[in-house]
């Protein structure tokens, strides 16, 4: 099982993912947590990281947790994702192993991992992504 921490940000009812270099799939912004990070020093520290701004630790709202196929992974290798929405303060800019920001609407569903495209469906059921 991987663990990983995603940040929704949704903006005019799209949300924010990006691609790393490399790669053709897009993800949430977010990562792994380093030994002994909680769920939120690991969001901070990962979005500073990709996009170089800074969550605002007040505001972070935990949004769910999601399950699917690890992309680029053997099969049953499964990944976890505990989401989480925060506001943040900064320029959105990819950095680190990130080439590209984007914010896609539902029709990209086809254009990110497994575990994204069950946060899509949830997100579009509750009205939040067009």
């Amino acid at each position: 099982m991987i663990d990983k921490l995603a940040w929704i940000e949704i903006r005019n009812n799209r949300i924010l993912s990006t691609r790393s270099k490399g790669k053709d799939t897009y993800y949430l912004p977010g990562g792994k947590r380093e030994l002994g990070e909680s769920d939120i020093e690991a969001l901070m520290r990962e979005i500073a990281e990709e996009l170089t701004v800074q969550i605002d630790l007040h505001s972070i709202k935990f949004y769910g947790e999601f399950a699917a196929q690890a992309h680029g992974h053997p099969d049953g290798v499964m990944v976890t994702m505990r989401c989480y929405t925060a506001s943040y303060s900064g320029l959105l800019q990819p950095a680190a192993e990130i080439e590209e920001i984007a914010w896609l609407t539902y029709r990209d569903k086809p254009r990110v991992s497994q575990v994204d495209k069950i946060i899509f469906d949830d997100l579009k059921a509750k009205g939040l992504l067009r």
